[in-house]
């Protein structure tokens, strides 16, 4: 059963950074494409940035050039690495792998972005 543990969440002031962590619990993270979402209060839950298997990569019009994902088979880790974070950023960010035909989320972790 795969099972995604996120990480590195937390409150940080505006223009701060963090780094959040995903790590998947099998070895067909390999083969995965990995993204990250968000879910701010009230609204839906959103794309941040996705890496496909191969390394390909895409994000929302309003993280590019802050946000940078990655991901190191070696540790069936993603991650994702926020610059200059704004308030609007504030949301819960969840990591969803995608594999053979199934869909699996984690349980998010909060990040806070005080003004």
């Amino acid at each position: 059963q795969v099972q995604l543990v996120e990480s590195g969440g937390g409150l940080v002031q505006a223009g701060g950074s963090l780094r959040l962590s995903c790590a998947a619990s099998r070895s067909i993270f390999r083969i995965s494409d990995m993204g990250w979402y968000r879910q701010a209060p009230g609204k839906e839950r959103e794309l941040v940035a996705a890496v496909t298997s191969s390394g390909s990569t895409n994000y929302a019009d309003s993280v590019k050039g802050r946000f940078t994902i990655s991901r190191d088979n070696a540790k069936n880790t993603v991650y994702l690495q926020m610059n200059s974070l704004k308030p609007d950023d504030t949301a819960v960010y969840y990591c969803n792998q995608a594999v053979l035909g199934s869909t699996y989320w984690g349980k998010g972790t909060l990040v806070t972005v005080s003004s």
